[in-house]
């Protein structure tokens, strides 16, 4: 895999491994509960991260990636951060190290308060409305328009930091189906040669586009590499 050419570096994503309110069919979007220990991975999502891990660790050595090159940005929650954690110690990455990088801005869509802590069959309520209009956020929630705002800043800020790195970008469902949808149609972005990664990403945050983002899910503890 080669980085595209309007970005510096090579990137993955991985959803985090199965979490204890993935097991008890729970919402937890908030920072106030995403962050609490009670809410990591389940045995099950360790195994996930493990070898998600171990995968990760398969594809940087086929394309010839050195291990000081590689960069691991995760989420704050407590079930990205213990994803985190595991495939940094499959890499033999120090995790407090300058490798791994907590980023506020990877956490998971806030839903709002009348889905907080209510039941995953909620998420179909949510999916229909992002459909419709993808600029209309749930109530005291996060649109799909509101995410890839953030996420396109999450970015250009990585961007900004590291170049020719292999970033593992550790966070949630819905912020990597948001997240894959606009850079994907930003590298489609048939505008001029010299367009920056802010300008393409900017053309392509369009309800057309982000209505779409259920198309690039991904199951719990899948490693995925960006598309060239």
């Amino acid at each position: 895999m080669t980085a595209s050419p309007f970005l510096r570096n090579k990137y993955w994503v991985l959803r985090h491994g199965k979490s204890i309110p993935n097991e008890r069919g729970l919402i937890v979007s908030s920072m106030e509960n995403g962050t609490l220990p009670e809410y990591q991975l389940a045995g099950e999502g360790i195994d996930q991260a493990q070898q998600a891990g171990e995968l990760f660790k398969k594809e940087l050595q086929e394309i010839g990636v050195r291990i000081e090159d590689v960069r691991i940005c995760y989420s704050p929650f407590s079930r990205t951060t213990h994803t985190a954690k595991v495939v940094a110690s499959v890499l033999n990455l120090p995790f407090q190290g300058p490798q791994c990088k907590v980023i506020e801005d990877l956490r998971e869509r806030y839903f709002g308060p009348s889905y907080e802590l209510q039941s995953h069959d909620k998420y179909a309520e949510i999916w229909a409305l992002d459909e419709k209009d993808p600029c209309m956020s749930p109530a005291g929630g996060e649109s799909v328009a509101d995410v890839a705002s953030r996420l396109a800043s999450t970015i250009a800020t990585i961007e900004s930091e590291f170049e020719g790195c292999s970033i593992l970008v550790v966070s949630h469902g819905d912020p990597l189906q948001i997240l894959q949808t606009v850079l994907n149609a930003a590298k489609q972005h048939s505008g001029s040669s010299c367009d920056d990664l802010a300008t393409r990403i900017q053309a392509v945050q369009v309800p057309t586009i982000l209505s779409q983002h259920r198309k690039c899910a991904l199951l719990t503890g899948e490693l995925r590499a960006s598309k060239s």
